[in-house]
Order: C-alpha cells, then sequence, then structure tokens
C-alpha cells in the first residue's frame, strides 16, 4: 500500500561516510589515548578529526560509553599464579570429603559505620 511507507525525506545528506564511523568504533573499544584511563569526547575528536558533537552522536547511536568500560585487575602478587593453581586445583579435583568454598572481597566497597543512630524500639516493631 504506497500510503503507508514514508516520502524521502528533504535535509542535508550525510558528511561522514560509514568508514569514519567504524574507525572512531574501533578506536573507541580496541585502544586508549596516551595519556588518560579511557577515551573522552574531546580527546576522541581531536584524535580522529571529527567534532566534539560528532563523536558523542557515533558513542550515542552505537551506546558505547567509554567511561563505563570494565577493566580486569591482576594481582601484583608474586605468588599470584602458585596460588591461582591451588584454588582451580581444589574446583577440578576436590578432596574427598571435604567443602570448598569461595570467599571474594568487594574492592571500592567499604563496610561503614551507621550515618544513623539505632532507632529507640516502639511496641509493635519486630526486634
Amino acid at each position: 500500500m504506497a500510503g503507508l511507507h514514508d516520502e524521502p525525506r528533504s535535509g542535508a545528506p550525510r558528511t561522514i561516510d560509514d568508514g569514519r564511523i567504524e574507525a572512531v568504533i574501533v578506536r573507541t573499544l580496541e585502544s586508549g589515548p596516551e595519556n588518560a584511563t579511557h577515551w573522552s569526547s574531546r580527546g576522541m575528536a581531536k584524535a580522529s578529526g571529527l567534532s566534539v558533537s560528532t563523536v558523542q552522536r557515533i558513542w550515542r547511536a552505537f551506546g558505547l560509553q567509554p567511561h563505563r568500560l570494565e577493566s580486569f585487575k591482576l594481582s601484583t602478587d608474586p605468588n599470584f599464579v602458585a596460588k591461582v593453581h591451588d584454588v582451580v586445583g581444589l574446583y577440578v579435583s576436590p578432596p574427598a570429603h571435604a567443602i570448598v568454598l569461595c570467599v571474594d572481597e568487594k574492592s571500592q566497597i567499604q563496610a561503614l559505620d551507621r550515618s544513623q543512630p539505632m532507632l529507640p524500639m516502639r511496641p509493635g516493631q519486630p526486634a
């Protein structure tokens, strides 16, 4: 049905080709800037020769958020490999009549004291 399709719309033609868009995406995902931990829109704009708003539109269109990319941190412990070998060995071939438990700390999460004092008990309030 001809009435259900949109007519071609007026507007400026695209000035950025797919190759430049792909280059921004690949650079965002596969490399980092020299003096920073992640790309900023200004840094990527300068490196790619595009405007800041164009970089922001590309990132938004593809759901890229370089400041939220997760990274994996390896231990600097010199005995790290031996410790990993021991722990993985427990999972791969656990000892007979033993239970293997794993406890991990949450980095960047800190147990803090209560910010509010405990409220007094009231009748009908469970202990």
